[in-house]
């Protein structure tokens, strides 16, 4: 019989190996890293073990083989702990939509056909604008409801009908999941959502990979008050160290701990032509 894994919305469902290897392989694990690692966990398990728990397991042995896929995988959760930073979710996100070549602006007040709107992020590409409502959730099994869904709608629909000649369109985004009855909505309304696994492809998880924009949150060779000690300096994204050289000196990271450090930035952060 299958063990039951205690998932972290409350639900209980058997353990499915093929999910755990498909994760690490997109972490950047080859094949026969993500089949060690999933045999490793196998042995391991137990009746109501917690997804949490088969992450850090999980991670640990994937951080003795490679650092920068053990970051990647370790990318939910490090956005997950980027709230409590001080760099708030919606600024995230107004950088990770630059990288796809629009301008950004957060934190507007935008006039509506019967009242004014506090928007999360303006997007502008073009003729077209983008409203964005971002939902930032510290908890994994939290998920963006169909209250939030209506709600985003009405906003996104007064807005438009301040601005009959332009291109206007409203997105809602969030760090976490959506319940079923807020997809079905929003699908039926025509409101684009953008959550961490949803759509299946081009997500918000495909997007930060890709446009590699990770928290110092994922770096794996930094601690915990270290990670602290640069959000305190305001250094947010892991790349911003690979462009200030005495980012790590000032928090007291010096030598070859310090090119350890910008060993793994540059394997997880920068692009390729940056390398």
């Amino acid at each position: 019989m299958a063990t039951l894994v205690a998932k972290a919305d409350g639900t209980a469902e058997p353990f499915d190996p093929s999910k755990l290897r498909t994760s690490l392989r997109r972490s950047g694990a080859d094949d026969d890293v993500a089949e060690e690692i999933s045999k490793e966990i196998e042995t391991e398990l137990y009746n109501s073990i917690t997804t949490s728990e088969i992450y850090r397991r999980a991670f640990a042995h994937l951080r003795d083989h490679r650092h920068s896929a053990a970051a990647r995988y370790s990318l939910k959760r490090a956005i997950l702990d980027f709230g409590p930073s001080g760099f708030p979710f919606e600024a995230y996100l107004a950088e990770l939509f630059r990288t796809q070549g629009y301008s950004a602006s957060i934190d507007q007040i935008v006039k509506g056909g019967c009242v004014e709107h506090e928007v999360d992020v303006v997007l502008k590409k073009g003729d077209e604008t983008t409203y964005v409502e971002a939902k930032f959730h510290n908890t994994a099994g939290f998920k963006t409801d169909l209250k939030t869904t209506l709600y985003v709608k009405a906003r996104i629909d007064d807005i438009r009908a301040a601005r009959p000649n332009e291109q206007v369109r409203g997105l809602l985004v969030t760090n976490t999941k959506f319940t079923s009855v807020a997809m079905q909505y929003a699908l039926c309304e025509g409101l684009p959502l953008l959550g961490w696994e949803y759509p299946n492809e081009h997500n918000l998880h495909d997007q930060i990979d890709e446009a590699k924009l990770y928290p110092i949150t994922a770096l794996t060779t930094l601690s915990k008050r270290e990670k602290m000690a640069l959000l305190g300096d305001r250094k947010v994204l892991c790349s911003a160290l690979s462009h200030d050289s005495d980012a790590l000196s000032r928090i007291g990271i010096h030598g070859k701990r310090a090119d350890t450090i910008l060993q793994e930035v540059g394997a997880l952060c920068l692009p390729k032509k940056e390398l």
